[in-house]
């Protein structure tokens, strides 16, 4: 089996990151790997649906 690899950058602001910092710390995990778990959890589809909504609906979008 051979897995394809692909580079994902960010840019976030600096309260983002140090919120992250602080759910990536209090697990012991790098920010890295603390985002990589969050966007593979079996529940992340369905939470960023949601969230894709509430901010269209913020933005008046729909």
């Amino acid at each position: 089996m051979c897995m394809e690899t692909n580079v994902l950058s960010l840019r976030i602001d600096g309260e983002l990151l140090d919120r992250l910092r602080g759910h990536a710390a209090k697990r012991g995990m790098s920010v890295q790997d603390y985002v990589v778990r969050t966007l593979i959890r079996d529940d992340f589809d369905e939470r960023f649906k949601t969230a894709v909504e509430e901010t269209e609906k913020f933005y008046g979008v729909r």
